[in-house]
């Protein structure tokens, strides 16, 4: 792609859109770009090539990914588990040369507007507007939190006289509120209020910058490229009650320009009843695929809090069996509205409203389950920050992983194990040498903190005959008594 913000970039193979004229109808093939959990883009660049048929390039800025499709398939982004937020790609340069100076700068990003292939990338947007079922007004403010080094703006601008445009797809326009945003999600609202006929089309830019050698802020351009893209459209500025969000990615000398056709977050789609540690739904789908369910598997998760990783499962993998349990009362009420939740919701739309999966209250260190006879252990562990502490990991981290042990099948067992706390847990792996065996570790970002998904190995070792259980005595397990006061997962 060209390295210039003239706008007359030259069209290399992965170009937002073909040369088909996209408002004669025919079929036309765009880029769509998805931003999915840091860590996991391999795993959606796997979705991708296993539900539609392509493959994915994965993006230099971490936790994008971006895909071709036709429009007579776009139905089919809409069915990827693994992603947060969708848009479709305008245009994208790879070596994009930023001025020296601000001003040059943001002048070259507001004339950039004005060139740019907008055709294409509106259509997509107008025909993904059928595919969805309206929504109420977007939230307010909701805003994700963001990248270390990352920026996120949206700025707008005075509201212009209101316009009648027959043909118009909305605009963009500079509204600012600076918005951190983690893993590109930002705040999300529908384009409804369809008026009969004509109307008139909000909009909003959301700028998302990574790098530290830029002149200019996330705010400062997405304040001069909505401008201009309000000043060539036509559009009104609304921050909130927008009908088109248009995305100004930058990172380092990458920029991309899309339009979102996702409304809300995709990571939200499970959870009615939040915890203070609920996990986004997308990455306990990465996780589920790192364990490779099998049909019949028994899955357990000791520590569900609000039940994210068993109800994901439960729907995305159904042919397994889910247990889902903690320690306290709360965390497993949460766990059981979210199911009822989700029963209620499949039964309203006539589908079958059964899932596999069953809840509990325990204590983890002393589960109610046989030795041997569970297939796969997925589970967050306390972090010790906003649950349990550091300290009290210690004792947790080499107790829970021997009672896992104890539980999980020896040779075919598998556990995939989340945490921040790596020391802690590297620790207690070395201490379970004879049990389990790790085999791959996936680096990921949860809420601003660099986590890891451990993927361990169930050892053929029976348990009750490794050092490790002469190592592990039974007086360590009962130190858990403390631990359960703490340990509010959710």
């Amino acid at each position: 792609m060209s390295s210039q913000g003239d706008g007359a970039a030259e069209e290399g193979p992965e170009t937002a859109s073909t040369e088909t004229d996209a408002t004669s109808g025919d079929i036309i093939t765009v880029t769509i770009g998805a931003t999915v959990p840091t860590g996991f883009e391999h795993t959606a660049a796997e979705e991708i090539k296993e539900k539609i048929g392509v493959d994915a390039r994965i993006s230099k800025d971490r936790g994008r990914v971006f895909f071709p499709i036709t429009t007579d398939k776009l139905f089919q982004v809409h069915l990827l588990k693994s992603v947060d937020n969708l848009f479709v790609v305008v245009e994208e340069y790879h070596h994009y040369q930023f001025k020296e100076s601000k001003d040059e700068t943001l002048m070259e990003l507001q004339e950039l507007a004005s060139k740019l292939p907008w055709t294409n990338a509106l259509e997509v947007w107008k025909l993904n507007g059928t595919l969805k079922k309206k929504k109420g007004h977007r939230r307010g403010g909701n805003a994700a939190k963001s990248k270390p080094n990352c920026e996120t703006g949206d700025v707008t601008l005075a509201d212009t006289e209101q316009q009648e445009l027959p043909q118009a797809v909305s605009a963009a326009e500079g509204q600012t509120g600076a918005e951190d945003t983690h893993e590109g999600e930002t705040c999300t609202q529908d384009s409804d209020e369809a008026a009969p006929g004509a109307k008139l089309i909000k909009f909003r830019v959301t700028c998302n910058r990574a790098g530290d050698k830029h002149s200019f802020s996330s705010n400062e351009a997405a304040r001069d490229f909505g401008g201009a893209v309000q000043e060539f459209f036509q559009w009104k500025a609304d921050m909130t009650k927008f009908d088109i969000e248009v995305l100004l990615n930058i990172h380092n000398e990458e920029v991309v320009i899309g339009i979102a056709l996702t409304e809300e977050s995709l990571h939200r789609r499970n959870i009615s009843h939040f915890g203070p540690t609920t996990l986004r739904s997308t990455l306990c789908y990465g996780m589920l695929r790192l364990c490779k369910p099998q049909a019949s598997d028994i899955i357990l998760d000791p520590m569900c809090g609000t039940g994210a990783i068993p109800l994901e499962g439960a729907i995305e993998f159904n042919s397994s069996y889910y247990v889902a349990g903690d320690n306290n009362d709360m965390a497993v009420n949460r766990t059981v509205n979210n199911i009822c939740h989700i029963q209620k919701r499949r039964a309203d739309k006539g589908s079958v409203s059964g899932l596999p999966i069953d809840t509990v209250q325990w204590d983890l260190c002393n589960l109610p389950i046989r030795t041997s006879s569970v297939d796969i252990i997925i589970t967050d562990m306390p972090f010790g920050k906003r649950m349990g502490s550091r300290k009290k990991n210690w004792d947790l981290y080499p107790s829970c992983l021997r009672e896992m042990a104890r539980v999980c099948r020896p040779g075919s067992g598998k556990a995939v194990l989340l945490t921040q706390d790596k020391k802690c847990f590297s620790k207690a792996i070395s201490r379970m040498g004879g049990l389990w065996r790790k085999q791959h570790t996936v680096w990921v970002n949860v809420g601003g903190l660099h986590a890891g998904v451990y993927l361990l190995k169930r050892t053929g070792d029976v348990f009750g005959q490794t050092p490790e259980d002469v190592y592990e005595s039974r007086g360590t397990v009962n130190t858990q008594g403390n631990e359960k006061d703490d340990k509010q997962l959710s």
